[in-house]
């Protein structure tokens, strides 16, 4: 819902009814995944996608029906479905939705503001009915307290991992029993990238790495570059020496660091630094000689050859990109292929499932 999120803030300001549909599960090719969401109010507006175009037309009249009856409905599109081509899931997988009124959505005004600022949050949702679980407590119900105290462990846990799912739960809560089929959808503040360099190519990363949905930070130790002007694009500058910046800020597993400046002044002691963090991912610029370079400084520096393995340098995947654009997206392919173990060859040579 992150990606709708200003849509359904705008029509609560104008005391719009809506239904929200979710992906809940998806099966082999489905094109979108768990937590995607589009929305459709009474004016027949539409917000959001649940299958990139496939199934979007049967969605919208099942959400035009959950709106009048303000009774949330459970659907399955797919291959194994009898109308599937009719509703043009024609790629070969199977989604099932949640589709609820705006009526059953518990504490949705301070669930929207949390999303849009980032701040945690989890839902979990059991028909029409929906319990909110905050860091700090929960708003709402299940229907049972026993099912309610069993279904905020779980999604205290999964909001803690960012992970979107489903629970099996007993009817009261009983942990090892399946009868309840609950959806926890969870929203954490976005993943960070920071970017380090403020050279050219560093605005085209940010650029892209705001539209991949990081928190982009660039920093260097130059004021004179780094200025909002040359970067309108990034959330948060910062002047300030690379190795000192990192520091002294908050870097996690989901944290991506693109060390763009090839000048061992910068790179030696900067990398020293981000090899001790969990970061995700470390990518260095710069030529062959000039990492060979700066490898050998590191290893001077006492860094092991496993720290330096987690290095992805040069950084990107080899699509023979030239100007800083392609450079960008040369950068977000391999992210991509790294979160999700993409080979990073074309789909064409692969005999594989596309989404596996």
């Amino acid at each position: 819902m992150r990606d709708i999120v200003d849509g359904l803030v705008a029509w609560r300001a104008e005391g719009v009814a809506f239904a929200v549909a979710t992906v809940v599960r998806t099966w082999n090719s489905a094109p979108r995944q768990p937590g995607s969401s589009m929305a459709v109010n009474e004016r027949g507006e539409v917000l959001g996608s649940v299958s990139g175009g496939c199934v979007e037309g049967a969605v919208y009249a099942a959400a035009e029906e959950v709106i009048e009856t303000q009774k949330a409905q459970q659907q399955t599109y797919g291959v194994s479905d009898g109308d599937a081509f009719e509703v043009g899931l024609t790629c070969g997988g199977t989604i099932e939705l949640l589709i609820q009124p705006s009526v059953s959505l518990t504490d949705l005004d301070d669930v929207l503001s949390a999303i849009r600022e980032g701040r945690p949050v989890a839902t979990v949702s059991l028909g029409d009915n929906q319990l909110v679980v905050w860091p700090s407590g929960t708003a709402g119900t299940l229907g049972d307290p026993g099912l309610d105290r069993a279904a905020e462990q779980q999604a205290a846990g999964m909001l803690s991992a960012g992970t979107t799912g489903t629970v099996h739960l007993g009817v009261h809560g009983e942990q090892r029993l399946d009868d309840v089929e609950a959806f926890v959808q969870t929203y954490l503040s976005p993943p960070r990238m920071i970017v380090f360099g403020a050279i050219d190519f560093a605005g085209a990363v940010a650029r892209i790495g705001g539209f991949l949905g990081y928190h982009v930070t660039v920093c260097d130790a130059r004021p004179v570059f780094a200025t909002r002007k040359r970067f309108p694009s990034a959330d948060e500058l910062v002047v300030q020496w690379p190795h000192q910046y990192l520091e002294s800020t908050a870097v996690d597993e989901r944290t991506v660091l693109c060390v763009l400046t090839h000048d061992p002044k910068f790179d030696v002691p900067l990398l020293e630094v981000a090899l001790r963090t969990p970061a995700r991912y470390i990518g260095v610029m710069g030529s062959r000689r000039t990492h060979a370079d700066r490898m050998s400084r590191l290893r001077e520096a006492g860094v092991s050859e496993a720290s330096l393995s987690r290095l992805s340098a040069p950084i990107g995947l080899d699509l023979g990109a030239r100007t800083p654009e392609e450079t960008a997206v040369a950068i977000a392919a391999e992210l991509i292929a790294k979160a999700w173990g993409g080979s990073g060859l074309p789909l064409t040579d692969l005999d594989a499932p596309i989404h596996g």
